[in-house]
């Protein structure tokens, strides 16, 4: 079975609305054509690379072919797993979580997007915390990475809710213009010290940890629960 060679087919994150985990073919063609309808205001850009800025079709097949691009480069050193968003079985927008040298850095970053009918619902903090704790319960991060550009004052909230703390800033240039980006850093302690009784439950991560750079299929996970 293809799960066989690539289990990360089989890991699933659940909280008490979402399911996080890879799409199907189907399910990617789902996501493709819901970010065709929009992420975000056309008179702003969230992104450092303004992908959503294309035309709806080549958007949609923009998602499709860099959902495949992190899959194909995929190594254990350097990683991005891209989620896709199911709330009560219906698509709403992918989360991810990469990390380049996890196995010494312990360090993970994090990025995701929603479609626009579905924003507004407290969906984006729900997600975050999910791959969240994947990173520090499931694989023993020290430390979590996020960004958000200084108009984008949402997402700056979800990441303020969830704990993390100012890092700096870095200036890019996007849509030909000088814009701020704020970055922001979440310790393991600040997630332990913030974070509510846990309602993230994972499944499947054993067989996934050498993909993540970590050793074997162990009987725990570096928190004590079992996979």
């Amino acid at each position: 079975m293809l799960i066989d060679h690539w289990p990360l087919l089989g890991l699933r994150l659940t909280t008490p609305r979402l399911e996080l985990r890879l799409p199907s073919g189907e399910e990617l063609a789902e996501l493709a054509d819901l970010a065709a309808e929009g992420v975000h205001d056309p008179d702003r850009m969230p992104f450092s690379v303004p992908w959503s800025d294309l035309p709806p079709r080549e958007r949609a097949r923009s998602v499709v072919q860099h959902h495949w691009l992190r899959l194909g480069n995929w190594t254990p050193d350097d990683w991005a797993l891209n989620l896709t968003v199911f709330e009560h079985g219906r698509i709403v927008g992918q989360q991810s979580i990469a990390a380049r040298d996890f196995a010494t850095l312990r360090e993970v970053d994090t990025g995701s997007w929603i479609g626009l009918r579905h924003q507004g619902r407290g969906t984006g903090t729900e997600m975050r915390a999910a791959v969240l704790h994947l990173a520090f319960a499931g694989l023993g991060a020290a430390e979590a990475t996020s960004a958000a550009f200084a108009d984008n004052p949402s997402s700056y909230r979800v990441s303020g809710k969830l704990g993390y703390e100012p890092d700096g800033i870095q200036r890019l240039t996007v849509r030909g213009r000088p814009t701020v980006m704020r970055r922001l850093r979440l310790s393991r302690a600040r997630w332990e010290e913030q974070r509510q009784e846990a309602n993230v439950s994972i499944e499947g991560l054993s067989a996934c940890l050498p993909l993540l750079g970590l050793p074997g299929e162990p009987d725990e996970l570096p928190d004590g629960t079992t996979a």
